[in-house]
């Protein structure tokens, strides 16, 4: 089994890999309830998805994100979700680790994106050129990507981003993928890729499950309700029954 501070060092090492997303198993044979905390950033608040907790504030926490779906269809689970959006790694271990116990049985977390400057990268794409766009205690850990954004359709509609931005974009998402990948296998987790499960549906798909530049603004190139219900719940159930 593996210790909190295992999952600590993980955390602390996502900036390394640009994006991760931990999946903590430790539910002891005897447990009646499962104790599940979420931490993370907007991609495990839910952002995207509305509905939002007035409570929750700026960090915009959703009862339509997959960390509130998974606790409502597994019963006798105690959630709570200190995930929010904009969330860096200095602030899920300044700010959101003092949520996790002895007690705690399941941690979630989406982390690193802020940490590489997603939407600043994303508003260059969206708003320069082509040249721009470029850029370089007692757990199982199984460790969850983020989806492409894209869909590379000739055409993205009359304000979409054009195919060469959209490349560039989705390979970026590859790239991390695999360094995110391979971190887990070297630390000896499991590794959930994201990109299937979202595959048809990213922006410019007929159905998409990601939210192109929307109002509010927030909720741009995040996961709509749909794209948490339809593809990362069924990826974290696939692992976890």
């Amino acid at each position: 089994m593996k210790s909190r501070s295992h999952l600590l060092t993980l955390v602390g090492t996502a900036l390394l890999g640009a994006v991760a997303g931990v999946f903590a198993w430790a539910a002891p044979a005897h447990a009646a309830t499962i104790n599940y905390v979420a931490l993370g950033d907007s991609y495990s608040s839910g952002v995207g998805a509305g509905g939002y907790d007035p409570a929750s504030g700026i960090c915009e926490r959703s009862p339509r994100s997959y960390t509130a779906l998974w606790a409502a269809g597994h019963p006798g689970t105690a959630f709570t979700s200190v995930a929010c959006g904009g969330a860096t790694t200095d602030d899920v271990l300044s700010k959101q680790v003092g949520a996790l116990s002895s007690a705690t049985t399941m941690v979630t977390i989406t982390i690193g994106g802020n940490d590489a400057g997603f939407v600043s990268v994303v508003t260059t794409c969206l708003l320069g050129t082509d040249g721009a766009c470029s850029f370089a205690p007692h757990a199982r850990v199984i460790v969850l990507g983020y989806p492409r954004l894209f869909e590379l359709s000739p055409s993205c509609g009359l304000f979409g981003m054009d195919l060469a931005k959209r490349r560039t974009l989705d390979a970026a998402a590859d790239t991390i993928t695999g360094v995110i990948a391979g971190r887990a296998g070297a630390a000896g987790d499991t590794f959930v890729d994201a990109r299937g499960a979202f595959a048809g549906h990213g922006i410019c798909a007929g159905s998409p499950w990601i939210n192109t530049t929307t109002w509010p603004v927030t909720d741009s190139y995040h996961p709509n309700s749909t794209g948490y219900r339809s593809g990362y719940l069924p990826a974290l159930v696939g692992v976890t029954g």
